[in-house]
């Protein structure tokens, strides 16, 4: 951490899907599937819009239901698409705010790797994370829920 509180990290997940790269790509690439898994998120939701090409934008608000630990409040991402190569790859920047401060901004890079019939998707996230962003655990934390929702998603 450094003395004002800024902490950088790097973390990887990696999963493994049964389905072909295609079809893993096409649930981060089409607007209406990624929708689906990622911006209906159980909060409630109040945007989201995705325009989905190199240099494009993806924006999600959203506002914590109550019984979380911090309901009421609303966290806003705001990403561009930095380079995409289709059922490849997948890197985009981000700023993530929480009632209007910037918590976050991370660099996400997605591959989509042929594996044995299925897919292994690799997500490297970097980042900074300010005070009060609750830290990379969290976020990585949050990943992780979200690739159990993709896999859900996937699976209909």
């Amino acid at each position: 951490m450094t003395s004002d509180g800024m902490v950088h990290n790097t973390f990887q997940i990696e999963r493994t899907y049964p389905q072909p790269p295609a079809r893993v790509y096409a649930a981060f690439a089409q607007p209406e599937k990624k929708r689906k898994w990622y911006a209906d998120s159980g909060q409630e939701d109040e945007a989201y819009e995705m325009e989905f090409k190199p240099g494009g934008a993806e924006f999600h608000r959203y506002r914590f239901k109550k019984g979380h630990p911090i309901a009421g409040m609303t966290i806003e991402n705001r990403g561009t698409f930095e380079d995409i190569v289709p059922d490849k790859r997948i890197v985009q920047t981000a700023t993530m705010k929480l009632n209007g401060t910037v918590i976050s901004v991370v660099l996400v890079t997605l591959e989509f790797n042929e594996k044995d019939g299925g897919t292994e998707l690799v997500c490297t996230h970097q980042g900074v994370f300010y005070e009060g962003s609750g830290g990379w655990e969290m976020r990585r934390q949050g990943w992780e829920k979200l690739f159990e929702k993709l896999e859900t998603a996937l699976s209909a």
